[in-house]
Parts: C-alpha cells; structure tokens; sequence
C-alpha cells in the first residue's frame, strides 16, 4: 500500500470504521518505502509489518507467528506483493480479494470474494478457490476528500461528443481500437480523449490509430502528477468508453463519481465482467454492451439523443454516493458478515 495506489480506496473503505471489538488486523507490506499512505493506514489497524527485505522462510515464520485466522491477497499475480508465500499455508483460511480479479490458480487460496454479476454459478468450477458472494458489488470505492461538483455535459459548449478512456494504455487492445475507431468514424466531429500511461505506449497507440485514419479526433493528454488535475479532466468528457476484455475498475468508479457514464461490455469472466457489475450496480444497464456492434450502436445513439445523455448524467451525479459503488457502511457490513460466516464455518 503506497501512494494512491488504487487499491488503497478500496481497502480503506473496510478500515476506516470496522469493529475492533470483535475483529483484529494486521496490515502485511512489502514496499521499500512507507510513506503518507502506509502511515496513513497505520493509523487505521491494530498493528503493521513490512517483509520487504525478508526472505521466503523469514516471512513465512513470521506472518505464521502472529497465528493469523484469516489472511488476504490483495493482488495476485500483478505485483510484487509475493503471491508465493500463500502455497505455504500462512493461515488457516487464504482469500483473495481486490486488487485480482481472477482465479489465482493456487490450490491453497481457500476463497474468491465476487458478486453474483462477476461469476455465475455454473461458471464456479473453473476457479482454483471456492467462489464466494457479496450481495451487490464485490468491491465499494472510498470516495475523495474533495468536493463533488456537478458538471454540464460538454458537448452543450463543444456542441460535439467527447469520449474520453483514461485506462493503462495496456488495456486498448487491436479490438478496442477498431470498435473505437469505428464510433469516431461513424459520430461526425466526435472526439476522444486518452489520458497518456507513458511515452512509448503513446507511439504505439498513436501508430495503431493511424492505421485507421481517425487521429485527428483523438486527443493525448499527458499523465497529470496532481490527483484533483487528473479527476478534472473527467469535465471534458461526455462518455467514458471502457476497455475489454479487460475492464478498467478504478478508473470508472473515478468516472461515476465525476458524473460520467461508462460505456461498458460484457465480458466472460471475473476480469471481463468488472465493467458490467459497475454498470449493473449503479443502474446504467443500457450501458452494457453485449458485442462490438452493439458497442458502437451505444455510442451512435448517446450521440444522437443529447437529451437522454444529460439525464443520464445528472441521475449519475445524484444517486451515485448512496449506490452500491460508494456506500461505505452498507459494504463493510456485507463485507465483515461474510467473513464472519467463513469463520464460523471453519472454527465452529
């Protein structure tokens, strides 16, 4: 947990209020450096390590030395968060949650923690863990400590449509640029806005788009170091589009939040269908596509209906704080009762 991470508004939404009278945590680092954020949560929990500089054996001996009931992943195989030492047996129950979404594929990681849009029940077998339900959503966003503030929908001032995608680079696949390609082609004047991760992905997104012949509709804007820059650049966009098969999560909380809608897609699994449980939970269904086609007819008809785009958006703004995706206190209760149940069942 460091910076601004995107996992660290998720995991505070679980400590910044839980019940330590009936529950004690501890917090497992393995960062080098631990900053604002790590002092931060310090402050949240009942006690903090760092393995950084252990070896497999020392961490192991250690985290098994606290006599842990329950323990959590909370990145899988995308970090250097030594995913390895869940083979050994650290605790009696091992979860995954967060900031994987997927099958880990260990044999010795108990539990996955989804919601019934994420993985659905014929579907179970295919995943190493026991699949295992919150009621809503399988994970609630903190929120910022700023002010929300409505924004009018720019296309009133551009008298245009902007979509704009400010997910890893990584994630725009050929597909993604062909379909968003085709929505630019298609919506006269319309103009997309990508937020650059990095100087070399940015040449080679740019060359892909090339071959489409829609860069002079797309708009590269650089990566901004200030939080509140980034979040402000949501007020130039009309629509979100979202990536596929891998779905931005964080970033189309940070949409929402801003009053955006997300145009996502349905996916085939725990990765691919994070976009859609988004959707699903915030009541934009229209805004799931189930195919490329039906991508691009989304999009065509937000273009051509402004007056649908704008209640969307200001339906977005009013309800989006007591939906699932930011109600704090509703998630943490779900949360700690699961857990609760995945104790009992083991101990009792």
């Amino acid at each position: 947990m460091r910076g601004s991470h995107s996992v660290t508004y998720f995991l505070k939404t679980l400590l910044s209020n839980y019940d330590k009278e009936k529950f004690n945590i501890l917090l497992i680092s393995n960062n080098k450096i631990e900053d604002k954020t790590f002092d931060f949560f310090k402050k949240l929990v009942d006690k903090t390590i760092n393995i950084f500089d252990k070896n497999d054996i020392e961490a192991i001996n250690i985290i098994r030395g606290y006599e842990i009931d329950i323990i959590f992943d909370l990145m899988g195989v995308t970090s250097d968060h030594r995913l390895g030492l869940f083979k050994n047996r650290l605790a009696p129950v091992q979860i995954s949650w967060c900031g994987y979404c997927n099958t880990t594929g260990l044999n010795q990681m108990d539990f996955i923690i989804a919601d019934p849009n994420l993985v659905y029940k014929k579907e179970m077998n295919l995943y190493s863990e026991k699949v295992v339900f919150l009621p809503n959503i399988w994970n609630c966003h903190s929120g910022f400590n700023f002010k929300r503030i409505e924004n009018p929908p720019p296309y009133l001032k551009n008298k245009y449509i902007t979509f704009g995608s400010f997910n890893n680079f990584r994630k725009i696949n050929d597909d993604v640029v062909s379909v968003w390609s085709e929505i630019l082609r298609k919506i006269q004047n319309s103009k997309l806005i990508l937020k650059a991760s990095d100087s070399a992905s940015t040449k080679i997104l740019l060359n892909k788009f090339k071959q489409h012949g829609v860069c002079d509709s797309i708009e590269f804007i650089a990566y901004k170091k200030n939080f509140e820059d980034h979040m402000n650049l949501y007020q130039k966009i009309d629509v979100a589009l979202d990536t596929f098969p891998y779905n931005g999560v964080t970033t189309s909380f940070e949409a929402i939040w801003m009053g955006v809608p997300v145009l996502t897609m349905k996916g085939y699994n725990f990765n691919s269908r994070c976009g859609e449980s988004i959707n699903a939970n915030i009541d934009l269904n229209n805004f799931i596509a189930v195919n490329d086609k039906d991508y691009i007819l989304k999009a065509l008809k937000l273009s051509q209906n402004y007056e649908l785009l704008y209640e969307t958006r200001k339906k977005l703004f009013d309800q989006a704080i007591s939906s699932p995706l930011f109600d704090k206190i509703d998630f943490r209760k779900n949360f700690f009762d699961l857990i609760t149940n995945i104790y009992k069942k083991k101990y009792n």
